[in-house]
């Protein structure tokens, strides 16, 4: 069965990001304008049966709450509903990322132990690349286990924006 998918684009700090929800208002993906390839990528994996985009006709909880986060209220994304395909443990690594509060990070380690499965720290981090709803799965918050910023599909420097406006000092 095809997903209908509803788009609306956010302006933000980071550049324009793609919202697509479904008709219950559900957030299914978000991405950076600037990476339709990655965002062509997410969805043939999370609908494998195919998805069709129209533009929504208002603006949904999701944009309301991303825009509160960029202008500071870093709480309103913590309830959205989202939902998502992926594996069951890549859906337990994105659940244990919602549990990481805003101004906090982790280690890809945290997150292996965190879903008892403290061998599958490589697989942690296959499953944040594959994370469809970045910012509100927030992705960002994982670091390298001696505190360096890691890899980020949009970029170091969006992550390191991101961790900023959480109130993340880095060395």
């Amino acid at each position: 069965m095809t997903q209908l998918l509803l788009s609306e684009t956010l302006p933000s700090p980071l550049g324009a990001i793609t919202i697509l929800t479904d008709g219950d208002g559900v957030l299914r993906a978000l991405e950076y304008e600037d990476f339709p390839d990655r965002m062509a990528r997410l969805l043939r994996l999370h609908y494998p049966r195919g998805w069709r985009i129209e533009p929504a006709g208002r603006e949904s909880d999701a944009w309301h709450a991303l825009n509160a986060y960029f202008a500071g209220e870093l709480s309103a994304i913590d309830t959205l509903a989202t939902a998502t395909g992926g594996t069951d443990f890549q859906r337990a690594v994105w659940a244990t990322l919602r549990a990481v509060p805003a101004g906090r990070t982790v280690a890809y380690a945290d997150i292996a132990a965190a879903i008892d499965r403290p061998s599958a720290v490589r697989a942690v981090g296959m499953a944040n690349g594959a994370n469809p709803i970045a910012i509100v799965v927030p992705c960002h918050r994982i670091i390298g286990r001696s505190g360096q910023l890691t890899g980020y599909a949009g970029g170091l420097a969006r992550k390191q924006w991101l961790l900023a406006h959480e109130g993340v000092g880095l060395v």
